[in-house]
């Protein structure tokens, strides 16, 4: 998807800027997931997750121990992508060379 926005010049906003209010803006409207607002907003999951907090846009969950679910849901399409992309490796190729 190619999307062309036309902003003034003397705006004092970055690509970056840019980029960050629009996936959070996209993911407030449930326009796109989790995993795909940090994505565009090149940040990681968690820290994508954590300003979501901090804008008071998503509830950490009651018990600090608990993993949100829509941060599973991320780690999960994360990893289904990096397995059909070829970037995953078996464990037994990951252990080589460490000392059991």
């Amino acid at each position: 998807m190619l999307l062309t926005i036309d902003l003034p010049d003397n705006l004092p906003l970055t690509e970056a800027d840019v980029r960050l209010e629009l996936a959070i803006g996209l993911y407030q409207q449930h326009n796109i997931s989790l995993d795909k607002a940090a994505q565009l907003a090149v940040m990681s999951v968690d820290d994508f997750y954590q300003l979501l907090i901090d804008r008071h846009i998503v509830t950490p969950p009651a018990d600090p121990d608990d993993e949100p679910a829509e941060l599973v849901l991320a780690s999960l399409r994360t990893s289904l992508q990096q397995i059909k992309e070829g970037k995953v490796h078996p464990i037994s190729e990951q252990s080589e060379g460490t000392d059991d």
